[in-house]
This record gives structure tokens, sequence and C-alpha cells, in this order.
């Protein structure tokens, strides 16, 4: 299944690597990285020399130049795993936390840390939400206070994906008394005052590392301000769309793979004197759901192919990710339930997938603030 018009011969080349990638690096290990709880940073660096990180980052700092479509191709080839820790882990660096860097880093900074981003010999996070504030980014207490040569870092942040092991921070802060007033910060591991809280323990996304970054008199140069001061909150916003149509790629992208499992599944598992397809309540709901997931698909594509026409996508970005993070949590726990008993044990596919299925109506844009967003723009 391809999206049509939007495909090209080159975005299945990428399919097609991407698909090699997983079946090689990841499907075998993931069970591992679940219970240590991250995901060995030798993967990523194998992902960089692969040229699979940063695609849309400038080729003279090791990106690969592409537009937003070939971007998408690969967030949904990734989301072909069944280990979504692994999957966020990746796109956190790709899509969430990089393109701060690539779109307001200046030359000097970007050619200090995007070839090594892009090379998987770092890997970066993005801090914005604190304990009081998630979607509301103008919301946030972190501050910043210029002093001298440097800026001065004071806050907590949380639920921050990547936060216990990655090596560069780009963290939101105010930086002036209105509620818009936020810059972007680079804070790289080691720098003084600067602390993971604590790791938190998930329901789902077991083998990507979460945290609680704290800021306690964190200080850093003037030349680690993140594009201009004051302007961060926009930057959050512009970027917020990229992050949200890679979160809805994971969401179509485990409807596939659950669907997947459960065709096969219910094609082979006997019961009632013949296989559960034969039950026609189970090949009607499958049907449904695979429509619903395919017409998903195509507006997903819709929207990245917006993209590279420079249109203003953000209420169809928003309109997308509230209708894949409900989608998918529908085609899970029905999939779920066509399993029987073995959906319900750890270490099976589907169990995992409907665990980490869950988030993708919170994360990166709850769908009650989705919908807001849709709906002042009519």
């Amino acid at each position: 299944m391809n999206p049509g018009i939007y495909d090209t011969p080159e975005h299945e080349l990428l399919r097609d690597q991407v698909a090699r990638f997983l079946a090689r690096e990841v499907e075998p290990h993931g069970q591992a990285w679940e219970e240590q709880g991250f995901v060995p940073r030798e993967v990523l660096r194998r992902m960089g020399a692969a040229g699979l990180l940063g695609l849309m980052w400038e080729p003279e700092y090791g990106g690969g130049g592409a537009d937003a479509l070939t971007n998408l191709v690969f967030a949904e080839a990734l989301s072909q795993s069944t280990f979504a820790g692994f999957i966020i882990t990746v796109l956190v660096h790709t899509d969430m936390a990089g393109p701060h860097l690539h779109h307001a880093g200046n030359d000097a900074q970007k050619d200090k840390y995007l070839r090594q981003l892009a090379a998987g010999e770092k890997v970066c996070a993005v801090a914005i939400t604190e304990p009081g504030a998630g979607s509301d980014v103008a919301g946030i207490r972190t501050r910043a206070v210029r002093e001298g040569n440097d800026w001065v870092l004071n806050g907590t942040k949380m639920f921050i994906t990547n936060g216990v092991h990655a090596d560069v921070y780009f963290v939101a802060a105010k930086t002036g008394p209105g509620k818009r007033e936020v810059s972007m910060f680079i804070v790289e591991k080691g720098t003084p005052g600067f602390s993971v809280g604590r790791a938190l323990k998930k329901t789902g996304w077991l083998s990507s590392d979460t945290a609680e970054p704290v800021f306690d008199h964190v200080r850093v140069p003037a030349a680690n301000l993140l594009g201009e001061e004051g302007k961060g909150f926009y930057s959050v916003m512009k970027n917020f769309q990229t992050e949200r149509i890679a979160l809805s790629a994971m969401a179509v992208g485990h409807c596939q793979q659950a669907l997947k499992l459960t065709l096969d599944h219910v094609r082979q598992r006997h019961a009632f004197g013949g296989p559960l397809w034969d039950q026609q309540v189970i090949r009607q709901r499958l049907s449904m759901l695979d429509a619903k997931t395919r017409a998903a698909r195509q507006f997903l594509y819709h929207c990245a192919w917006s993209v590279t026409q420079g249109r203003d996508v953000v209420q169809e970005v928003s309109m997308l990710k509230a209708l894949t993070g409900e989608l998918v949590n529908e085609v899970v726990q029905a999939c779920q339930q066509f399993h029987g008993g073995m959906g319900y044990i750890r270490e099976t596919a589907v169990e995992r997938l409907w665990r980490d299925a869950r988030v993708l109506a919170i994360g990166g844009g709850a769908t009650e603030v989705m919908l807001e967003e849709v709906a002042k723009r009519y």
C-alpha cells in the first residue's frame, strides 16, 4: 500500500532501507532495550552512518537536504517497528529536538553540534514541558537571566524524552515579563547545576528514557542562545507541526502493524469449529479499521505535501494529530481484543502496541488541545 500521487521511487528505496535496518538492528534486540529502559547509543550511531538521521537538515552539516514528504516516509517506515520506545527515541532526535537547531541555529552552532547529531555521535532532547505547563508553552516557569556574557537558567522540566542519556538539550525559558517572552538555549550534559532529577517510569515506551531535568543556576554562554531572544515561543509553535506529523506517522504505523498482526492471528487461531476469520463480526470490524487507517494515512501524506508547498498547515496538522491519536487507540484496542488472552501477555507485540499507543492521544498536544486549535481557526 502506497500513498499514490505523493510517492516516488526514492521513497520506496528509503522504506526498504529502513525496513532492513529494523529487521537487523531493532526487532531482535528491542525486548532487551525495554528491560534496560533505553536504546543503546551505538544503534543511533549506526543509523547516522547509514544516513538516516536528520534527513531534512542541511547537507553541509551532515543532513540529507530532503523535503517534508521524504521525512514523513522515513518516520512512517521507522514506525513499522513494534518497539515504540525505539521509534520515539529516534524521532525526538530527528523531528522534535533537532529541528530547533536546524531552523534557528547560527552557522557556529550548527558547525559545533549538527554534524554530530546527524552522525548519531551525540543525541539531543528538547526541554519545554514542565510539571505545571505542557501544551500551554506560555505557562512555563523556567527562567533565564542575563548576567554579563552568560545566561543563568533556573527551573524544572518534566516528561523529557531522551532526558536521561541525551548529550545536548534545547531548553525553553522565560527571558522577559510577557507571557510569550520565551527563549531557547543550548545546554550540554555536564554543565554545572544541570542534573536529571529522576528517570520516570512509564506505562509504555519502555525503551525510551524519560526524565525530569533540573536547572539550578545553570550558567551558559550568551553564544548558546538559540535563535532570537524572546522569540522562542514562536520557534516552538513552528516546530510543533513537524513533531505532530511525526507522532501521527507513529500512530498510523502502529495501526498498520496491529492490523497485520491481527489478520495473521485470526486466520490461524481456531475457535467454534473454524478460524476466527470465519466470524463475520471480526472480518467486518477489521475491514472498517483498515479503511479508517488508510484514510488517515492519505490525510497524513497530504499534510506533509502541504508543508512542501509552503502552506499554513496548523489547522490541518492539529486535525491530523487529534484524529490519529484517537484512531490508533481504537485500532490497537480492537486488535488486542481479537488476540484474546494472548493479547494481555507481556512481550507479545500486540500488547506492547496497546500500551505504547495510549500516549499518542496525550503527548505532543492532547486531543482536546488539538481540537481547540482546529476550532479557533474556523
